[in-house]
């Protein structure tokens, strides 16, 4: 069972942090890996740690009501009024990096993603962290490209004792954070809906007047926006429970297959494991689910559809990442 964490392992984090050492710590999206978002040797730990791609850029976290200004070149209206309306939240934001932020965080480009977070122990942990005036540059503290972890037992599974762990209730989004770019205003393109969260794109219409574009070929690097990303060991397939048929044809007749979907299904080799009844339950409930398939040894996890709707594109996109690693 998880539980809050004591202002002396708080600061213990905070004091790790600066040393330039990595902490692990719950969000409301899921547990990040954190270091000093200004310090590359720091980040270069998260990169090795998680055997992630130097080129793939790490959100930056940042205390409530801190001056973001620090870190961009410039706040253009539409982000501020992103801000006023989402954050602390599930939004990370890309805005054109200020020069004096180091490169790494932002895998070489010159923008870089920034997000408040609405974790109370987040919150607690910048308050502490370089006294509220740092960053905390955190992916998901998980080895890349795999299942992301939404309690600190999953951290531990991935890290061992090898990362300190900071516990925390409330992982109540279970997905990461929406991605929105800005970074392009200048040059008339956007905002661009980068990766879909919890905060969907007909949330945030009303706020910046439209629709957010969605991805381009020229659209800046983002972190969870690889082809492949989120997926679990056991292979994972999507389908409709018409087409099951199809994609269980060419399994041996003994094979066990767990079948996430709204009802059973005819096969004998389907195991039904009910599907969340919401997009926000299906959301905070996705990777304790896909790690918990893991441990039971099917040969496959095939996960029905989702509903049409903004409200499910978030978990719709985790889910067509992670079947991707296995075409």
């Amino acid at each position: 069972m998880s539980r809050m964490p004591t202002s002396a392992e708080l600061d213990q984090a905070a004091r790790l942090l600066e040393a330039g050492q990595l902490v692990a710590f719950p969000t409301e999206t899921v547990y990040g890996l954190g270091a000093d978002a200004e310090n590359p040797e720091a980040i270069a730990r998260i990169y090795a740690a998680k055997g992630r791609p130097s080129n793939h850029p790490i959100i930056v976290h940042v205390v409530d009501g801190g001056d973001i200004s620090y870190w961009v070149d410039d706040v253009p209206p539409a982000a501020q009024d992103l801000i006023d309306a989402f954050w602390p939240g599930p939004l990370t934001l890309i805005l054109k990096r200020a020069a004096h932020i180091p490169a790494a965080v932002a895998g070489g480009q010159d923008s870089i993603g920034l997000r408040c977070p609405s974790h109370p122990v987040a919150q607690a942990l910048l308050a502490r962290f370089k006294r509220g005036r740092g960053g905390i540059a955190a992916p998901s503290a998980n080895k890349f490209g795999q299942v992301s972890p939404t309690t600190a037992q999953h951290v531990r599974d991935e890290f061992g004792d090898s990362v300190f762990v900071l516990e925390g209730d409330g992982v109540e989004v279970g997905i990461e954070s929406t991605i929105v770019d800005l970074s392009r205003l200048e040059q008339g393109i956007g905002p661009v809906l980068l990766r879909p969260g919890a905060i969907t794109a007909a949330m945030m219409a009303p706020v910046l007047g439209a629709m957010p574009l969605p991805p381009d070929a020229a659209a800046p690097r983002a972190s969870g926006t690889l082809k492949a990303h989120y997926a679990p060991h056991t292979p994972l397939a999507l389908s409709s429970m018409a087409d099951l048929p199809a994609v269980l044809a060419d399994l041996p007749a003994d094979a066990s297959v767990a079948w996430v979907g709204n009802r059973a299904a005819a096969d004998p080799r389907c195991v039904w494991v009910p599907a969340p009844d919401s997009a926000e339950a299906y959301a905070r409930e996705l990777y304790r689910l896909l790690r918990r398939l893991d441990r039971e040894g099917y040969a496959l996890l095939v996960v029905e559809a989702l509903p049409a709707g903004h409200e499910w594109d978030g978990v719709r996109d985790r889910l067509q990442r992670a079947a991707a690693a296995f075409e």
